[in-house]
């Protein structure tokens, strides 16, 4: 089974994604130099907002993706869910590439944080740039090349 969601963040000048464990995108309007995690504000969705289907997928310890698209700029950060996330919070989302679980952590285990991000993208972060996140939830492994399907599939280029 596979599920999906989209959603829209903001850049912001202080934009550093410079953290080594984690990465967030939160629904805040404004970003402190302190939050070296933080690659997007002004999120459309914060973690209780997602389709209900990658949830439970995630839920079920299934694998995610996440596909972040600024300007012409493409990254995939993997990870897995856990039977004990709540996606219970109504501001942020976390992706850890620890096992820490919050009421924010959309994955775990994840092979990125917000320092290994493509600095391009980055770079367009800070000077403000809208992005667009799309997340992939799948109960098996997928390949770069079904991930890199299904998102053009769902954001077809115009």
């Amino acid at each position: 089974m596979i599920s999906y969601d989209s959603f829209t963040i903001y850049g912001h000048h202080n934009v550093l994604a410079l953290h080594r464990t984690t990465l967030e995108f939160t629904k805040e309007n404004y970003l402190t130099p302190r939050g070296d995690c933080i690659l997007g504000i002004n999120s459309t969705k914060a973690i209780k907002d997602l389709n209900e289907k990658v949830k439970e997928i995630l839920k079920n310890n299934g694998y995610g993706y996440v596909i972040l698209k600024v300007g012409n700029y493409v990254d995939i950060i993997k990870g897995v869910g856990n039977e004990n996330l709540s996606f219970s919070n109504e501001i942020k989302m976390i992706i850890r590439k620890s096992t820490f679980i919050s009421d924010s952590t959309l994955l775990i285990k994840a092979d990125k944080s917000a320092r290994d991000i493509n600095r391009n993208i980055v770079n367009l972060l800070k000077q403000g740039n809208k992005g667009l996140v799309t997340i992939i939830a799948s109960d098996i492994p997928l390949k770069d090349e079904e991930i890199f399907r299904i998102f053009v599939n769902l954001n077809p280029p115009s």
